[in-house]
């Protein structure tokens, strides 16, 4: 008999994908902080799947990668897959194809969340992983950014490997998007000025989005409780 993970539905998909992103940031830290640069492109990979199970995988009953053994098996493939495209000196394909991922991983999880009826303890839990996924879109914009230019941001070595850059603009990122803004790293071009400032304007504005949603969700109910009694 097959071993099958425990099903995952729309009901409680965001608790998964919350606990892989929150353990992606850290995994990210503590292999900066004590592994090779090289050990992220496992942290990566191991994230890409449990996306793939937790936002794509939700709909489908006979989902390939929601079985237990394929679960790691995924990984490892996906890892080996990153190291031979960053080895044939394809890292920006590599970053190009996680960013346009993780934007259609975001898009996934805004329909689900954004204005999509009655908010639930689950949705709140998939409002918050937005959040997080646009701090890593963005942070792959300025690996992207540095790995191009080469001296895009200040306080930032000029590294070779995305790898080895990308935890920094992890940190980055989210300090950005929150406007904490500790001026340790800074951006040195107007490209990456512009992503800089946008990223901010724009994590501003998906709480007030986020904000009305909330709000109006919790409005309907009652409004088509008066209609109904009228």
């Amino acid at each position: 008999m097959r071993a099958h993970l425990k099903r995952i539905s729309h009901h409680d998909n965001f608790i998964y994908l919350t606990f892989a992103l929150v353990l992606l940031l850290l995994s990210t830290a503590i292999a900066q902080q004590f592994f090779e640069p090289s050990a992220q492109r496992f942290v990566q990979s191991t994230t890409v799947i449990t996306l793939l199970v937790a936002v794509w995988g939700i709909k489908k009953d006979e989902f390939l990668l929601a079985k237990a053994f394929i679960f790691p098996v995924a990984i490892i493939l996906t890892s080996f897959a990153g190291f031979y495209l960053d080895e044939f000196g394809l890292e920006f394909t590599h970053l190009i194809l996680m960013l346009i991922f993780f934007v259609s991983t975001a898009y996934q999880t805004a329909r689900q969340v954004i204005f999509s009826g009655e908010i639930n303890g689950n949705k709140i839990l998939g409002a918050i992983c937005l959040y997080m996924l646009l701090g890593l879109i963005w942070a792959l914009l300025y690996t992207l950014s540095q790995l191009y230019f080469g001296q895009a941001f200040n306080g930032m070595p000029e590294a070779t490997q995305w790898y080895i850059a990308f935890p920094d603009f992890v940190y980055f990122s989210f300090v950005t998007l929150t406007t904490l803004g500790f001026g340790d790293i800074s951006p040195n071009l107007p490209i990456t000025r512009f992503l800089v400032y946008f990223q901010a304007v724009f994590g501003q504005f998906y709480l007030a989005v986020l904000v009305a949603s909330l709000v109006s969700s919790r409005k309907s109910p009652h409004q088509n409780g008066n209609n109904s009694t009228s």
